[in-house]
């Protein structure tokens, strides 16, 4: 029977795994710090307010 087909970047990321298990953990680390964040209503309702209307074709100048 044959071997199913595994790509050379899944092989290489699997045995990267498998060497050094640590990273999944460093990768939820900077998750956290970076992307993973409470969000404040307040601050969410100012960004909408403050957005500019795009108008509907962005390339035609205002005449």
């Amino acid at each position: 029977m044959a071997k199913p087909y595994e790509s050379d970047v899944t092989r290489m990321t699997r045995e990267l795994l498998q060497q050094k298990p640590q990273i999944v953990e460093e990768q939820k680390k900077g998750r956290a710090l970076w992307w993973d964040k409470a969000q404040d209503p307040d601050t969410q309702q100012r960004n909408q307010a403050s957005q500019i209307q795009q108008q509907p074709y962005v390339y035609q100048t205002k005449v």
